[in-house]
């Protein structure tokens, strides 16, 4: 069992402050999954005594499953940073699906799911209170990973080339600062701008332009966060914002604060 990207916050801002409150483990899924399943997750706590402590989290084009205490489901991608209060004791197991690797579990648009959940009963058929005392009776991550893959093999769907495509062009878009427009993505993949949102909007379940816009400013949050970037004047310019008003108004879209709001709650 391959634990794996622990470095990277992912959209969990501040997570160096996290880490003093709760432990995030990521494992990797075995051979057959990879082409569905980015990662497992699991979140622990012990704030007995304490008091409950607030994560912000910036969303990310990925369908989660979450297996908690009587709040288990399927969530869709979230148009806007959320957050989760952590108190008391305890863990949570989930599975990240890869950018499109939930669509061919449910062939439906996963536009319908933004900003939603599903029941784990909807889509696999098996009593979700059941499935969380299973996976506590597994004494450790493993047991809990080979449980949860044996529920996706037996619903395996087949291989699917428009997944490995969406996540060559998230790949693209997280990795190319200098990305910046819809337009640019099309000409890099030779697709034109109508198919683009078509296949977004069925396997990711929202647009290219938001996914652009998200890793921008998620790369923003996380330069304030490191405390590699304290001139927001040459931080919006760094990542292709000309007018300083724009770079603001997608901050607080996806951030939830202004950037100045953001950077005060960093050095609170």
């Amino acid at each position: 069992m391959k634990v794996t990207d622990q470095k990277r916050s992912m959209g969990i801002l501040q997570l160096s402050e996290g880490e003093k409150k709760f432990q995030l483990t990521r494992y990797a899924p075995s051979g057959p999954l990879q082409h569905f399943v980015k990662h497992y997750w699991i979140v622990s706590w012990n704030l007995e005594g304490q008091a409950p402590y607030l994560q912000d989290v910036v969303p990310n084009p990925c369908v989660n499953m979450v297996m908690e205490d009587h709040r288990s489901g399927i969530y869709g991608v979230a148009s806007r940073m959320y957050t989760k209060k952590i108190e008391g004791k305890g863990q949570v197991f989930g599975v990240k699906f890869q950018p499109g690797g939930f669509y061919p579990f449910i062939k439906s648009p996963l536009s319908m799911l933004k900003d939603q959940a599903l029941s784990i009963e909807s889509v696999f058929g098996i009593n979700a209170i059941d499935y969380e005392q299973q996976l506590k009776s597994e004494t450790d991550p493993a047991g809990m990973i080979a449980l949860t893959e044996s529920l996706f093999l037996q619903r395996l769907p087949g291989q699917d080339g428009a997944i490995k495509v969406i996540n060559q062009m998230i790949a693209r878009i997280l990795e190319d600062p200098d990305l910046t427009r819809v337009e640019q993505l099309c000409g890099l993949f030779d697709i034109n701008k109508r198919k683009l949102q078509r296949l977004f909007n069925q396997y990711v379940g929202i647009s290219p332009k938001w996914v652009i816009k998200l890793y921008r400013l998620q790369n923003a949050a996380e330069a304030m966060d490191s405390g590699s970037h304290h001139d927001l004047l040459k931080l919006s310019a760094d990542l292709g914002y000309y007018d300083q008003s724009h770079f603001i108004k997608d901050f607080k879209s996806i951030i939830g604060k202004t950037p100045e709001e953001y950077a005060k709650s960093i050095s609170l």
